[in-house]
């Protein structure tokens, strides 16, 4: 089980999703849970190291979690995802091993990993995903 965190920015019914070097596939940004590091830990440290931006602790909200095949490793193998949305101080930008950053409506489901599609199926039955 490859456990991660990720932080679920939604803006006018669009999805912020980033794409690191070497990857076919975009995901919801976040990352690798570290040795004794917290959900918002993990959230906080992430999101400054992908994107440059603070994210306003107080808050964070969990939005679910959600498990499925990683992509790109062995079957059998996956993930779980605890998604959080919270606000932000900062200017978006891209950092690290992050190669670039979209906004993605729900027809652009096919472009994400397949964890990340089921965040976007639940965000389109509540209204939140164009």
């Amino acid at each position: 089980m490859i456990d991660t965190v990720a932080w679920v920015r939604v803006e006018d019914g669009r999805i912020l999703c980033a794409r690191s070097r070497g990857k076919d596939v975009f995901y919801i940004p976040g990352g690798k849970r570290e040795d004794g590091e917290s959900d918002l830990q993990t959230l906080i440290r992430e999101v400054e190291e992908e994107l440059s931006v603070a994210i306003v602790e107080s808050s964070a909200a969990s939005l679910g979690v959600y498990e499925a095949q990683a992509h790109g490793e062995a079957d059998g193998v996956l993930v779980r995802m605890s998604c959080y949305a919270a606000d932000y101080r900062g200017t978006l930008s891209a950092a690290a091993e992050i190669e670039e950053t979209a906004w993605f409506g729900y027809a652009d489901r096919p472009a994400v990993a397949p964890v990340d599609q089921l965040l976007f199926d639940d965000l389109k039955s509540r209204g939140e995903l164009s």
